[in-house]
Order: structure tokens, then sequence, then C-alpha cells
């Protein structure tokens, strides 16, 4: 499978407009993903480097954890790791 194409998507993240999250709140939201993903890893659903990758990138550019899912969905190609036109 495909890698994720991080820059293309940072590019895409950087180019939308909704409200950025305060240096203070990304270091919330980074704790609150670390725990997430352990309770992905505990349930048996680690996440691949390159998904841990995509989420760092987005706490990095500030995008809140309740809009990361449907910023992935309305990039990306059904069944694909390809960022739509």
């Amino acid at each position: 499978m495909a890698q994720i194409d991080l820059e293309k998507l940072r590019e895409r993240v950087r180019q939308m407009d909704f409200e950025r999250g305060s240096p203070e709140q990304v270091a919330l939201w980074r704790e609150d993903v670390a725990e997430a993903r352990a309770n992905l890893v505990i349930e048996d659903m680690t996440p691949t480097g390159d998904e841990d990758a995509m989420f760092a990138m987005m706490l990095d550019e500030g995008v809140p954890p309740p809009l990361m899912a449907s910023i992935i969905l309305s990039l990306y190609q059904p069944g694909t790791r390809q960022i739509a036109a």
C-alpha cells in the first residue's frame, strides 16, 4: 500500500479555514491522542507509522481532534491513500 503523502496533506490542511488550536490546546490534544493510541494498541488495532505521522502533522498544524476525521474523509478518495484532486 502507498505511503501517506504528508507534505501534500499538510499543504491542503494549511489552505483550510478553521480555528486552529493554541499551543496550550495542542499540548493537551497531544496527550489525548497519545492516550487514544495506547487504547488502540491494547485493542490490537495499532496505528501504522504513516497514520501516527499523519496525526502528529495535524497536531503540528493546530487541527482540533474532532475535525481530524472529517478532514481526512474530505481529502482522501475512498479506500485509498491518495489525496483527491
